[in-house]
């Protein structure tokens, strides 16, 4: 009953567009060492949607306190790079970044153009409004395409548009994007559990598997479906016992070395090569 009382409260939260959350808090028995990366995260995910959501990072980053084959200098890469992909670039981070900026004599105001994919754009939208405009691009096979959008500070009603963009974080944690970047951090942080448990030697080359989704457009779509090739063809398999990789950090190396094409090919053909040389339990 608690935490579905604590999921209708953040969800009007996030509708009247207000997060009083309490400020959050790191996690107890949190290394030193590990505290300054934590502390940047907990501020960056504050202004980049508010405390509540800060208090989601710190609530994750908890399972590695204490746990065996967590260094201080793992650790404080599960943290950093968490904070990265907790604050994914949607449009919305994007306008937040351009009225950041500072403005000097020496720095004038500036116009970007940013293209972003067509279901990229749709997905930031709450989930009512947001799937079904996604089946129709589908059915129209629109959904790859790219559109452009201005983010300039050059004129008052630039400054007017961004700030109304940058003001949509408030339903954020409602849209298709948030939905999909939360089952993929999790997913990530399972990984990284069970690396630990069946694989430690490999924890920090999965935990680093995080630096392949950036940005946002193609270039994200196509990190994104690289991740989950690496993972499913072979993290996964040697975790579940089905692949004996005797050197699974070397094997991710080789594959994220491999040269990218839009459809993956290249990918594909290391990981079948990988596999065809590993042995079976």
């Amino acid at each position: 009953m608690a935490g579905f009382i604590s999921a209708i409260r953040a969800t009007l939260t996030e509708l009247v567009g207000h997060d009083d959350s309490a400020p959050p808090r790191l996690p107890q028995g949190l290394p030193d060492a590990v505290r300054t990366a934590a502390l940047h995260g907990v501020a960056e995910l504050i202004d980049y949607q508010g405390p509540g959501y800060a208090q989601l990072y710190c609530d994750r980053l908890r399972r590695f306190v204490g746990r065996r084959g967590v260094d201080d200098a793992l650790f404080s890469e599960i943290a950093r790079l968490m904070a990265q992909r907790m604050s994914y670039h949607d449009p919305i981070r994007i306008a937040q970044f351009k009225l950041a900026e500072p403005v000097t004599m020496s720095r004038p105001p500036t116009v970007d153009v940013r293209r972003f994919r067509a279901d990229e754009l749709v997905s930031a939208l709450p989930e009512i409004v947001g799937e079904p405009v996604l089946w129709a691009l589908e059915c129209i096979r629109c959904s790859h395409r790219t559109i452009a959008m201005r983010f300039s500070t050059t004129s008052w009603w630039g400054r007017r548009r961004l700030k109304f963009e940058a003001s949509l974080r408030r339903w954020r944690l409602l849209s298709v994007r948030y939905e999909t970047e939360r089952v993929w951090v999790e997913r990530w942080l399972h990984m990284i559990d069970r690396a630990l448990t069946k694989r430690p030697e490999a924890a920090a080359a999965i935990v680093q598997t995080a630096t392949m989704i950036e940005g946002y457009g193609t270039g994200y779509r196509h990190g994104l479906a690289a991740w989950h090739q690496i993972i499913d063809g072979l993290a996964k398999p040697t975790f579940d016992g089905v692949l004996e990789l005797p050197d699974l950090a070397a094997a991710i190396a080789r594959a994220r070395a491999a040269p990218q094409d839009p459809r993956g090919d290249q990918l594909r053909k290391v990981i079948a090569e990988i596999r065809a040389r590993a042995g079976r339990p």
